[in-house]
């Protein structure tokens, strides 16, 4: 049988909301809560460098009063390692970040930052949080991310959600290329970024891909249907494409 592919949910923009007008709702903690009542196998939140939605505040309550894993986005700078290594989160996946940017636009250049991110890498594995690189579906960052010592890769998926026609399926053929690649030297490959209902199941069905993490789609679902009922029909498409 098909191993389970497993869901990390990004509640990054729950905090969108809460902070367009302050205050305290909607609480990304109580968010979390509900994605694990509805089939999530663990939490995702990006602390960014401007504290554009997700604040300090969530990141210890997260770490404290959730059971699921916590995935901690992160870019490569020592304030976001000295905020990991202080809460010890399951996981912390590396990311590029640009101020400007309205959401993470590509893949972080691993191979050209070798030298930066391996001691970076180094402190978050000795600390024992499983570390994964966000890069594109390219084997030259994948043979970086191993380089650097990252025992995960999490594959963009957004020039795949983004095309149409001939063009997603050169991107599809990509993430299938690059997934077997992680395989092949070791690594354990996970997928996301604007995955939606409409892109999810071919994606879900490559075996070598053990986990998705989705987020702004499954927010924007809820508004029409409930965040419970987004994740259940998110959650069931993923195990309809792996066969079970």
């Amino acid at each position: 049988m098909t191993r389970r592919l497993r869901l990390g949910v990004n509640i990054d923009h729950v905090a969108t909301i809460r902070n367009a007008r302050g205050g305290r709702h909607p609480d990304p903690v109580r968010a979390a809560h509900l994605a694990a009542s509805a089939g999530a196998d663990g939490i995702t939140a990006h602390l960014r460098e401007d504290r554009r939605h997700i604040a300090d505040r969530d990141i210890e309550r997260l770490s404290n009063e959730i059971a699921l894993p916590l995935n901690f986005e992160m870019a490569a700078t020592e304030e976001m390692v000295a905020i990991a290594l202080r809460h010890r989160p399951h996981a912390a996946c590396i990311v590029p970040e640009r101020r400007e940017e309205r959401t993470t636009e590509g893949g972080l250049d691993v191979a050209g930052n070798v030298a930066t991110l391996k001691p970076l890498v180094g402190r978050l594995v000795e600390a024992g949080i499983r570390v994964s690189m966000f890069v594109e579906a390219d084997p030259r960052q994948l043979d970086a991310a191993r380089a650097v010592g990252a025992p995960v890769v999490e594959l963009h998926t957004g020039a795949y959600c983004d095309a149409e026609g001939a063009g997603r399926d050169r991107e599809f053929a990509r993430i299938i290329a690059a997934a077997g690649h992680a395989e092949a030297i070791g690594l354990e490959c996970h997928a996301g970024h604007g995955l939606s209902y409409d892109t999810v199941k071919p994606v879900a069905a490559i075996a070598t891909i053990a986990e998705l993490n989705i987020g702004h789609f499954l927010v924007g679902e809820a508004i029409f249907i409930g965040f419970e009922a987004s994740i259940r029909h998110m959650r069931a498409l993923m195990d309809e494409a792996r066969g079970r």
